[in-house]
């Protein structure tokens, strides 16, 4: 992007490769390796609940922190840990760099893989099994701190619905009047249908 702090991949059939699989594939080398601290990395809430599948069967432990590089950072810093980064392709590697970068990242990626002597393609599909994902954006007449509040019985039954199949987050934009409705659920089509119920 335009100041190179992020970077996302593309296989060898054109698939792309975005943050949470860049992550997940360093943070399964360092683990191997013995140089993840702690076992731990740090992603935004808006990671895919596959990516906190595929950690947990690694035996990874997942932080999660607000939207935005600057709140992985902090918790980078707060913990100690050396892994982190979002979804977007901001990926941070602490012990070598205070901030993303782009460059760095795509030569991490590139290094586990000439190491492993394995494909983008299987690295990633080892890392992680993506849940479809949809985001919602509900603009709304002014910010209402309690809106959460009020529909916060929807929102419960919608958890309910998916249970531990998928994920409910509903965020206030912090620079627009805007709520995210974001739904996963192992279909597109419940996705869609939880995301749009609770947008409504």
């Amino acid at each position: 992007d335009g100041d190179a702090d992020r970077v996302l991949a593309v296989d060898a059939a054109g698939r792309l490769v975005d943050g949470d699989e860049i992550i997940g594939i360093c943070a399964i080398d360092r683990h191997e390796r013995g140089r993840l601290v702690d076992d731990t990395v740090v992603v935004t809430v808006m990671s895919n609940l596959g990516f906190r599948h595929g950690m947990a069967a690694r035996g990874i432990r997942v932080v999660d922190t607000a939207v935005g590089d600057r709140y992985v950072l902090e918790a980078l810093d707060r913990g100690g840990f050396t892994l982190g980064g979002e979804q977007s392709g901001h990926v941070i590697f602490r012990d070598l760099a205070a901030t993303g970068d782009g460059l760095l990242t795509g030569l991490a990626l590139l290094d586990v893989m000439v190491r492993s002597g394995r494909p983008l393609a299987d690295l990633a599909a080892a890392t992680m099994t993506r849940l479809p994902q949809v985001l919602v954006n509900v603009r709304t007449q002014r910010r209402d701190p309690d809106l959460l509040h009020h529909i916060a019985d929807d929102v419960a039954a919608a958890e309910a619905q998916l249970g531990e199949r998928g994920r409910v987050l509903l965020r206030p934009s912090g620079t627009e009047p805007v709520v995210r409705v974001m739904v996963e659920a192992p279909t597109d089509a419940e996705a869609q249908e939880v995301a749009e119920r609770l947008a409504a």
